[in-house]
């Protein structure tokens, strides 16, 4: 079985590829390849941000995600911003806070974690040294990239919530507007994007380690920056980053076991979800039906009902896991369902980002990596010299004190996040995430469905009409027929159809990327969301 890579950035599939025909592993390939990302695609991910990655380690069967979530800073409080509130988000979901100091700036910058866990996940799991991985990474930043014509026409996006846009943010900081703009514009397609200060921080991580990042001359410069400028993150903060391996949430469906992140991430949401629609007969209703949407619209409700009430970091709330994904507490959201009651999904009070990135790689070994990393929106914060941007972390907190998901020192906020795992036979056979804010719940189950009840190759499934509803409104892709939309309203439901054939992102749609295996031909397929410009590569 040859070993395949999926991501939305085709140098990076590209470098996944390499990493793997020099002997290395899933997770060589993966590490590379986020290291890469970061690179090429500064906004959405970088050695300033967080994530999780999901691994099957063939040789032991151990399915595991290794989570480096942000955290709080230790100076952070719960009620910090309550008197900064200035209302709703136009879209429904978070608030807006004055001078969107929970968007930009130092004040929204959560402890990163990324280049810990990257360095961890390659020490325990993979077999290429840091230096080699972090090479590709290095020389892309030092000789630079064309911007591509997708990433350009995404830096140009307005976003009608009243949200900085990403001219906003990279102009932000006098730093990062001189790497990442020209005469006050963001870059076009083409041109050439070099970053001889981001290449030289890799290559003091090259020589140093992780530790050179969290401690060291390097940790202190990032440090002294942080405090200078009024974050809430102190060097302790820094020096005692730690990622966690953590068990997946684990779901039965149809035979099959979807393996899920934990709480703060989507696992407990998603897995309701599967339970309530394992009761119907979805192949029967028709894909895409009136019925269809309806049924699967009500169970993305119940699960975002769930994760509004419940989902925030278990270290500091009670999060009841077992109770909330048991296959008794779907059914009674079935019969809530069958009896047409109507009920509240509740407020949003978190405002995630759709600036996020994803990859999935499988080598012949059997290993599987799923791995979802982000900057959130990004900070627009770049320390003189450094060349990253940071993330803001700290926007997808409820800002107002007393909540699941309200901020609190060392607390990880809850994501949408979604890097998720389907086994059958104890052998995983679907490997799937996407960027996409609260969407990616949405997307990635949408995804699966395509594949375990109506049959889809994974390109097919990746590509299919999708919709998402996280309240009082279902939103549809352009494809979904309007008599679709019509039967939809009939029965009640509120419709928004997008502009779109294919949702535009970062505003209406995740972008799924996933590795099926094709067990006839014991081969790995690859489908790269056509929403996006990404790309799946087979060694």
């Amino acid at each position: 079985m040859k070993g395949m890579v999926v991501a939305p950035q085709p140098i990076a599939a590209e470098e996944g590829i390499l990493a793997l025909q020099r002997g290395g592993n899933a997770v060589d390939a993966a590490v590379t390849m986020a290291l890469v990302q970061g690179v090429v695609d500064p906004l959405n991910c970088g050695i300033g941000g967080f994530g999780n990655m999901h691994i099957y380690g063939a040789e032991r069967g151990e399915d595991v995600l290794l989570d480096f979530t942000s955290r709080a800073g230790s100076k952070a409080t719960p009620d910090m911003w309550l008197h900064e509130i200035l209302g709703p988000a136009a879209d429904g979901v978070g608030f807006l806070l004055r001078n969107d100091v929970n968007e930009l700036g130092y004040q929204a910058i959560g402890v990163p974690g990324t280049v810990r866990g990257l360095s961890d996940a390659l020490a325990r799991y993979g077999t290429q040294s840091w230096g080699d991985v972090l090479r590709p990474a290095i020389g892309y930043a030092r000789q630079g990239y064309r911007v591509p014509a997708e990433q350009a026409a995404e830096w140009r996006v307005r976003y009608p919530q009243g949200r900085p846009d990403a001219l906003a943010r990279f102009t932000h900081t006098p730093a990062a507007a001189t790497i990442y703009t020209r005469q006050g514009h963001t870059l076009d397609a083409g041109d050439l994007l070099v970053n001889a200060d981001v290449s030289h921080t890799l290559e003091l991580l090259a020589g140093g380690g992780a530790d050179a990042y969290y401690r060291g001359q390097l940790g202190a410069r990032i440090a002294t920056d942080l405090e200078q400028h009024g974050s809430h993150i102190t060097p302790a903060d820094l020096q005692g980053y730690t990622s966690q391996a953590r068990a997946p949430i684990l779901g039965a469906y149809r035979g099959y076991s979807i393996s899920c992140a934990p709480p703060p991430w989507a696992g407990v949401e998603m897995t309701l979800m599967f339970n309530i629609l394992e009761q119907y007969d979805l192949r029967a209703l028709g894909f895409n039906s009136v019925e269809y949407v309806h049924v699967v619209s009500q169970a993305m409700k119940a699960g975002f009902a769930v994760r509004n009430r419940y989902s925030g970091d278990p270290a500091f709330v009670d999060v009841p896991v077992e109770r909330l994904i048991s296959k008794a507490y779907a059914r009674e959201w079935k019969d809530r369902i069958e009896r047409g009651e109507p009920f509240d999904v509740g407020f949003d009070r978190s405002a995630e980002g759709p600036h996020t990135t994803h990859l999935c790689v499988a080598d012949a070994a059997g290993n599987c990596v799923s791995l979802t990393h982000t900057l959130g929106y990004g900070s627009g914060v770049v320390t003189p010299g450094l060349g990253f941007l940071y993330n803001n972390f700290m926007v997808a907190f409820d800002p107002v004190p007393g909540g699941a998901n309200s901020i609190a020192p060392g607390k990880m906020r809850r994501t949408g996040g979604s890097p998720t795992l389907v086994f059958h036979d104890g052998q995983p056979v679907l490997a799937l995430g996407a960027p996409g804010g609260t969407r990616i719940v949405s997307a990635v189950l949408q995804t699966i469905l395509n594949v375990l009840d109506h049959g889809m190759t994974i390109v097919e499934a990746v590509s299919a009409p999708r919709f998402d509803c996280q309240g009082e409104t279902i939103q549809v892709e352009g494809r979904i027929p309007r008599w679709v939309c019509a039967g939809l309203e009939a029965k009640g439901h509120h419709v928004e159809r997008d502009s779109a054939s294919y949702g535009i992102y970062p505003t209406t749609a995740a972008r799924v990327h996933a590795l099926l295996l094709d067990r006839e031909r014991d081969a790995w397929t690859g489908g790269a969301d056509p929403r996006g410009y990404g790309m799946a590569l087979t060694v």
